[in-house]
């Protein structure tokens, strides 16, 4: 699943695809609004710390399984 993060005053938005799924990541939102941080980690095992208060918004994408093949 793809999250997209925007950061308040920063012009580029952090990207990161997780294995978590929408409800995970929307609870974990949740959470950092009423407490201090939002952590989150990606496919790799990269762990990411954004302060909530720094938070712009979060765009929490589909859950997709990825095809297998070529398209025609």
């Amino acid at each position: 699943m793809e999250i997209r993060i925007g950061i308040q005053n920063v012009a580029r938005e952090i990207v990161l695809e997780t294995d978590m799924g929408s409800d995970e990541v929307a609870k974990a939102v949740a959470d950092a609004l009423a407490g201090a941080t939002l952590d989150v980690s990606d496919t790799k095992g990269r762990r990411l710390v954004v302060p909530a208060g720094a938070l712009g918004y979060v765009e929490i994408g589909e859950e997709s399984k990825r095809r297998v093949g070529f398209n025609a």
